[in-house]
This record gives structure tokens, C-alpha cells and sequence, in this order.
């Protein structure tokens, strides 16, 4: 039964290495949910979060596919219950000529910040679980949804390693 998950790596932060990845699941015909990407605290590295669908086996193979790729220095499953995980949302909003307490309204209960207010537009940036974005563009939508843009899952785990930090790569390096 597929089931979604979420992948934490820690690869090169160079050219290539992206199209690389992303080669690998599409040899391997997996697909990829959503991905994030960005520099970490040390600028040789960037961290990833990729979250696929897919059965057991599918899970624990692409993980050691994963990290088999010599920009990859650590790829390992981010467990739901062991992690804080959220995603990002700007919106664009149709606004009416009538008042929009209802919007003003539906933001606040979000916890969702203006961005921009144009002639007949809002733009608001929310930040939350998939869940939680996935009930709020639900909601928004009566409104008029005019454009969206939604980041992918950005994830953590809770329980104190920091086995995908480059600080943690680099004790590793100096025990060898």
C-alpha cells in the first residue's frame, strides 16, 4: 500500500547534484511529492527533503540508492511521529468590493500574515503541517483562489541526532 514519506539528505552543494537525484528516481520510475532545497550552516552542503509515495520496499530502496550517489553524505527516512515537518503557502486571494471580514477573519484563525493587499487582490503567507495548508486553501477557496505557490515539506526529527547537519559530517570525518 503506498504511503507517503519523507526523505532527509545531506548532499554537495554544487551543480549537478540535483539532476542527479532526481535521475535516480526517475530510472527507478519513483515519484517525488515535493522537494525543498537549500544551503545549510556550512556552505559545502545543502540539505534536501523530499517527500515520495510508495510501499515498504520502495521506501528502504531508494534510501540505499540514495546513498550509493557520491554527493549524497547522508540520506535517511524522517519518521512523521519522530519529526516536526511544515510547508509553506502564499496565496493570492480575489477580494471583494463588499468587505472582506470574512477573509480578515479566516486569516486570523490560520494564523496567516497579509503580504500584499492590491485593488482587488490579497496575497497571504501561511506556514503549517500539509494538513493544516490543505484545510485552509479548502476554506479560501469560496473566495476566489487567483494563483498559488506551495513550498514542499521542510522536516526535522525530534530526537536529538543531527545526523544530516554538517557539523555532525564533519565530527565523522575528523573520527576517521
Amino acid at each position: 500500500m503506498a504511503k507517503k514519506f519523507i526523505i532527509g539528505l545531506l548532499v554537495n552543494n554544487h551543480y549537478g547534484v540535483l539532476n542527479r537525484i532526481a535521475g535516480l528516481y526517475n530510472k527507478r520510475g519513483y515519484n517525488i511529492d515535493s522537494l525543498t532545497v537549500g544551503e545549510t550552516e556550512d556552505p559545502r552542503y545543502s540539505r534536501m527533503t523530499i517527500v515520495s509515495s510508495g510501499d515498504e520496499y520502495m521506501k528502504t530502496q531508494v534510501v540505499k540508492q540514495l546513498n550509493k550517489l557520491h554527493d549524497v553524505k547522508m540520506a535517511k527516512i524522517i519518521e512523521d511521529e519522530n519529526a516536526v515537518s511544515v510547508e509553506h503557502l502564499l496565496l493570492k486571494l480575489k477580494t471583494g468590493a463588499e468587505g472582506n471580514s470574512d477573509i480578515a477573519a479566516l486569516l486570523n484563525v490560520y494564523g496567516a500574515k497579509v503580504m500584499d493587499l492590491g485593488k482587488d487582490f490579497i496575497i497571504v503567507d501561511m506556514t503549517g503541517s500539509s494538513e493544516k495548508i490543505d484545510e485552509f486553501m479548502r476554506k479560501c477557496i469560496p473566495f476566489g483562489i487567483l494563483e498559488l505557490c506551495r513550498s514542499g515539506s521542510l522536516s526535522l526529527t525530534k530526537d536529538g541526532s543531527n545526523e544530516l547537519s554538517a557539523l555532525y559530517l564533519d565530527k565523522l570525518e575528523e573520527e576517521y
